[in-house]
């Protein structure tokens, strides 16, 4: 019975048919002029798309001071602006916050960190740090449990010097913070709108690692020969040791 179920699996391709599969695969120039133009949209640039859409010939329906607005939102983020952010998310989009709970507490978060950061550049006066999260924070801790704990932890940054603290308080000083903070809002922003919130190139991407993953823990010699293609790719917690751009 094994050798017949053997028989009747199709047979894989070898490295060099492999290849020869991947590059009879010619997608047309419009579908990549899509993906293209989808990762500039997604990504928040604005100027960008604009000069592909001209030079690419096409004429795709772009809402260019919607994507200024995105862009503007990130960047003030990535500055450490965060008040600037949030009070553009509320003009863009007033009801955004009011419906994202934990995102707003992220914003709010990220900006007692600055302020925090800030006592410690300057004179060391941890006062506006204190006076934020009392306002600001305190009043929503008791909304979900991890809020509590995140607060916790961050105003934990107060008690040690910036050179003396552990693993997971100096993350919190890492400026890969604001990176995490904005690509939330950016995605909660496009989902808003209706936008599917990662790029059709991302996800391509996303799902040829996905793939290399698989053929690298089968069982299969000829699976685990498929070529690995080198993308930079950083493994994510959430997927369970796949990779993600």
């Amino acid at each position: 019975m094994t050798s017949i179920a053997s028989s009747q699996q199709p047979s894989l391709p070898s490295p060099s048919e492999w290849e020869k599969k991947v590059d009879d695969i010619r997608p047309s120039k419009s579908d990549m002029n899509t993906l293209v133009m989808n990762y500039l949209i997604i990504g928040g640039y604005p100027s960008a798309a604009a000069k592909f859409a001209q030079e690419a010939n096409i004429h795709p329906q772009l809402n260019l001071e919607a994507i200024h607005k995105r862009n503007r939102i990130c960047t003030s983020i990535h500055e450490g602006d965060i008040q600037s952010a949030i009070e553009m998310i509320n003009d863009f989009q007033p009801e955004l916050l009011q419906t994202h709970r934990r995102l707003h507490f992220a914003l709010l978060r990220l900006q007692l960190i600055e302020l925090i950061r800030a006592s410690m550049e300057a004179n060391g006066d941890i006062q506006p740090a204190l006076t934020f999260a009392e306002k600001q924070l305190a009043p929503r801790a008791p909304e979900y449990p991890e809020f509590l704990r995140d607060l916790e932890r961050t105003m934990a940054l107060l008690c040690f010097p910036p050179d003396q603290l552990s693993p997971p308080l100096a993350k919190l000083m890492d400026p890969d913070m604001r990176k995490e903070v904005a690509a939330q809002v950016n995605e909660a922003i496009l989902s808003h709108q209706s936008v599917l919130p990662e790029a059709k190139l991302r996800s391509l991407v996303r799902l040829r690692a996905w793939v290399e993953a698989k053929a690298a823990k089968s069982e299969s010699e000829r699976l685990r020969s498929i070529p690995h293609l080198d993308l930079g790719l950083v493994p994510s917690k959430a997927e369970n040791g796949s990779s993600v751009i």
